[in-house]
């Protein structure tokens, strides 16, 4: 069998191609949860979806729903702080990074990395919880 000749693809292309893979999975996904409302794998991956889309509201209440679902979840409470972060709600944000490092949050790297974060970097509060992460506390 002769070779493909390989195809470069534009950036352009690729983020276009991109955000339509994200738009199909968001409507699989809606249906999915629509049909099995507990399946917390769907409705995880439908909030990112959302956030990958810059539908940030919606993301948020996917999260909202997630904490509910799943109130002793570490992950859940730090998705919900990213998701507040992104829509610049920064005292709830921090309200939930807090209950995710109660909850067992111990990653302080990915927090210091994670671009959702941005809002909320040059509050005294976000060193403060990294510190607080660091030292085990």
């Amino acid at each position: 069998m002769p070779p493909t000749p390989e195809i470069e693809l534009g950036a352009e292309l690729v983020r276009d191609l991109t955000r339509v893979g994200d738009e199909f999975l968001v409507r699989c996904l809606r249906y999915e949860t629509a049909i099995r409302p507990a399946n917390l794998g769907a409705l995880a991956e439908l909030g990112h979806a959302l956030t990958r889309l810059e539908r940030y509201r919606e993301g948020l209440e996917v999260d909202r729903t997630l904490v509910k679902l799943c109130p002793t979840d570490p992950l859940v409470h730090y998705n919900l702080a990213c998701s507040l972060a992104l829509l610049a709600e920064c005292d709830e944000a921090f309200a939930e990074l807090e209950r995710a490092v109660e909850l067992g949050y111990a990653e302080p790297r990915h927090l210091l990395e994670d671009p959702d974060f941005a809002s909320l970097r040059s509050d005294p509060r976000f060193q403060q919880l990294v510190d607080r992460i660091r030292a085990g506390s």
